[in-house]
């Protein structure tokens, strides 16, 4: 699926940077950080978010707060790559709130996910009871990182 690339101007990179800081910036507060007098800046963002730049605000969790302090990324194999296996795989996984991202990817592996557990045990759980029943899942390679250096949702504008 091919999205078309909107033309930004330094206003609209301005707005994108300062919400991507803080999405509960009030408009007021917005346009003041990026000089625009309040009408013209929430008509921009509008804008942006009609045009679908901006796609929805969200609040960022702490994993470690709620209990989900475990990291692991997942190199998965599948049996094949025929479009019902990609397709039956993309509808059970995105039913798992443990899985937080999916990509289908070129290279070695056919998917990567990240996945959030509690701990080491209870990603074992989630593992044998669940990722590896998918059917057509052939392979589970995990891997647990040791330190986050970075960790980013912002965009570069």
């Amino acid at each position: 699926m091919k999205s078309e690339t909107y033309d930004l101007d330094e206003t609209d990179r301005r707005i994108l940077r300062a919400l991507q800081r803080n999405g509960r910036m009030q408009n007021v507060e917005l346009a003041q950080e990026v000089g625009l007098s309040p009408s013209p800046c929430l008509r921009r963002v509008k804008m942006l978010e009609e045009a679908g730049v901006i796609t929805r605000y969200v609040a960022v969790v702490d994993p470690a707060k709620i209990g989900r302090k475990q990291v692991l990324f997942c190199r998965i194999w599948l049996t094949s790559q025929d479009e019902d296996t990609i397709e039956h795989f993309v509808r059970e996984v995105v039913r798992f709130p443990e899985v937080v991202e999916c990509y289908l990817m070129l290279g070695d592996c056919d998917i990567m996910v990240r996945v959030v557990a509690a701990d080491i045990e209870d990603y074992r759980r989630f593992q044998s009871e669940h990722l590896s029943r998918i059917k057509g899942v052939q392979n589970v390679k995990t891997d647990v990182p040791s330190q986050m250096v970075k960790r980013s949702f912002a965009m570069p504008v």
